[in-house]
């Protein structure tokens, strides 16, 4: 039995667009940005009477299919210019903004911090409050629900384009929430109206919503790579293959020179909770090891409330430091992990439990500092 859950985008229609109303709107959105029926926000804002200026779309292009750096477009239907906002900008300029009264944003995260269109919609944020623009922020559930939240936060001097604000790995927030609290604590003088879901509870996966799944991006395929990403895609800057170039992105992990048979003994020793692995063989066919032959294993989520998939990239970073500490990069870690202390717990070979007590006392501290943004039971 499905929960009959909508997406900001639907109430905000129920409501006639009202926040809308004699505003020259500009949409950042691409293809996720749905009603609940499948029609496009876009398309539905213009058929409700909403003045369309301009279109922004987020890293993988308007049409999500893009794994480059992406080129201002002319929306072939309506004229409007898409401006892109994971190219020579990452958020909008004053010379985009010129006619546009109100931003909306309307795109489903995934629900990790290193998921680029959380950065998009934060400084979009900056940007309105900067030049003057009404934000409004349609929200869509977290869909690997809103109670899950590990890892350590970002450290200050590191944030970036994939650690746009000091947040856990798994914030356990959608994306209505992240922006009520980035008006708190990055931009403060934005003009911010959230668009809340309806009959959407914290519990809730993405399968009992009752919501179509789209793919958010070319490689994030099913709600079981979303589980898995924030633990495993950490590990994707290292020279490592997460699976991309195959036809499960993040649901595999190898490389030629991993001792796959240890890696999977170790780890199912290590008893985590919800989880199981076997090895195997795979040869992607586009990123890293093209055409090569990795040896790795393939991870399966076997109970999903009980898994923590910050603790499995916890667990295989400390493995490949000891098992791999010749063959294994682990500088690079640092560009998704973005928090010194637990880098170098990892780098100087601590173990698995170390760094995960460590990093969950982090985010402990989080649950208390985001529970006034939350707006869900």
């Amino acid at each position: 039995m499905y929960a009959q859950v909508q997406n900001g985008i639907d109430v905000l229609l129920q409501q006639g667009c009202k926040p809308l109303s004699g505003l020259r709107v500009g949409v950042i959105t691409n293809h996720t940005g749905l009603t609940r029926e499948g029609k496009p926000a876009w398309r539905a804002l213009l058929d409700a009477g909403v003045h369309l200026s301009a279109l922004f779309s987020p890293e993988h292009g308007f049409a999500g299919i893009l794994d480059e750096p992406v080129k201002d477009a002319r929306h072939p239907e309506t004229g409007l210019p898409i401006y892109s906002l994971y190219g020579e900008h990452k958020s909008p300029t004053a010379a985009m903004l010129r006619g546009v009264d109100a931003l909306v944003f309307d795109i489903q995260d995934i629900g990790c911090r290193f998921y680029t269109y959380v950065s998009t919609m934060g400084l979009a944020m900056e940007s309105a409050a900067q030049y003057g623009v009404k934000m409004v922020v349609l929200d869509r559930v977290n869909p690997i629900n809103g109670l899950g939240v590990e890892g350590s936060l970002t450290d200050l001097d590191k944030r970036s384009f994939v650690a746009y604000h000091s947040i856990p790995l798994r914030h356990g927030m959608t994306v209505g929430e992240l922006a009520r609290l980035f008006v708190v604590e990055r931009a403060q003088r934005c003009d911010l109206q959230v668009i809340p879901c309806s009959g959407w509870k914290r519990e809730m996966w993405y399968d009992q919503t009752g919501l179509r799944w789209v793919n958010p991006s070319p490689n994030m395929r099913s709600l079981t790579a979303a589980t898995l990403y924030p633990g495993v895609g950490l590990l994707e800057f290292t020279n490592v293959s997460v699976g991309r170039g195959t036809d499960a992105p993040f649901e595999l992990f190898g490389a030629p020179w991993l001792r796959a048979d240890t890696l999977a003994e170790y780890l199912l020793k290590r008893d985590l909770p919800g989880f199981a692995c076997m090895p195997v063989q795979f040869t992607p066919s586009a990123s890293k090891f093209v055409g090569e032959a990795c040896n790795g294993l393939r991870f399966t989520v076997v109970d999903r409330r009980r898994f923590q998939p910050v603790r499995l990239g916890v667990e295989i970073a400390c493995a490949l430091r000891r098992l791999h500490p010749r063959e294994w990069q682990h500088e690079r870690l640092m560009t998704l992990l973005t928090d010194s202390r637990a880098y170098e717990m990892v780098a100087h070979g601590a173990n698995a439990e170390e760094v995960w007590t460590y990093m969950q006392r982090q985010a402990s501290a989080f649950r208390r500092r985001r529970a006034r943004y939350l707006m869900y039971e």
